[in-house]
């Protein structure tokens, strides 16, 4: 029952991403698209990301850390339901203001989102993508939860990215900076 419910929850995060992304148009009105060599490496990379998840989600033990993990695993399943619903609601907050990672640009609709989710922090989606991902491994026992540091670096790494291109093109985000904190509300 917990695999199951899981993996409906990698599901439901997936589908609505595809959905979203196609009520949104965002293959439409693309201004832009990154050199074909910058593009492939980093769908490649989700995509297996994805599939690993998948399949250890279902059916593979990787590494417990606990012959009794019961409460690690409730602890897992509240940091990823928190997680799951945190990157929902930076989602559906963004709305056409969203593209995929690897076509990050500004286009010149979008507009700076502070409200919802992001009167409180800049990247949602980020933060509980990064939250899921805690809880999913904690939910499995699996010291793969150690893994997460890796994302965590890149995440860092790409919002800054983002927020320096996001200045540039958007004059207003300067001051949303100044009064919200990047990930976690008040903190970081």
């Amino acid at each position: 029952m917990l695999r199951l419910t899981l993996l409906l929850g990698l599901v439901l995060h997936k589908v609505l991403w595809e959905v979203m992304k196609r009520a949104d148009g965002a293959p439409a009105r693309r201004a832009v698209r990154p050199p074909a060599g910058q593009l492939a490496p980093v769908k490649l990379a989700k995509m297996a990301a994805l599939g690993f998840l998948v399949v250890q989600t279902l059916a593979l033990n990787v590494l417990p850390i606990s012959a009794r993990p019961r409460l690690l695993r409730k602890i897992g399943l509240l940091l990823y339901f928190g997680g799951l619903t945190v990157a929902i609601a930076g989602r559906l907050g963004l709305g056409n203001n969203w593209v995929d990672l690897e076509d990050s640009q500004v286009l010149p609709e979008h507009a700076v989102v502070s409200t919802g989710i992001y009167g409180y922090i800049r990247h949602p989606i980020y933060a509980g993508d990064l939250l899921l991902l805690t809880g999913l491994q904690l939910a499995l026992n699996s010291w793969l939860v150690l893994g997460v540091l890796a994302p965590v670096l890149v995440v860092f790494r790409r919002a800054a990215v983002e927020e320096r291109q996001l200045v540039g093109e958007l004059p207003e985000y300067a001051s949303y900076q100044a009064r919200t904190k990047r990930f976690i509300p008040f903190v970081v």
